[in-house]
């Protein structure tokens, strides 16, 4: 007589299987849309601090795999855009702050 012995198998279904990849997603999708927030609102305002925090956001999101690649894309041209303004600016006026008039 052969005895049947079974062990009992982890079952993976694709329900649980999406949970576990899931959470990096979205966190890479919010780093695109955060980079190019902070690249345009840099070109306004603070872009020394909203400049470098736009490119580190996009590059995160873009190495994460962000479904929302354009605007990761968007958000470091805008935080190469802040800094580069900043330069621009800084040598034409002295001071790392400007204004207009």
């Amino acid at each position: 007589m052969t005895s049947l012995t079974t062990t009992p198998a982890t079952a993976t279904t694709p329900a649980t299987a999406a949970k576990s990849a899931a959470p990096s997603r979205p966190q890479a999708d919010g780093m695109a849309i955060a980079s190019f927030v902070l690249g345009l609102l840099g070109t306004l305002v603070l872009n020394i601090v909203l400049g470098p925090c736009a490119l580190a956001l996009g590059t995160l999101a873009l190495t994460r795999g962000t479904t929302r690649r354009g605007r990761a894309l968007l958000g470091l041209a805008l935080g190469t855009a802040d800094l580069l303004l900043l330069a621009a600016l800084t040598a034409a006026d002295g001071t790392l702050s400007w204004h207009l008039g």
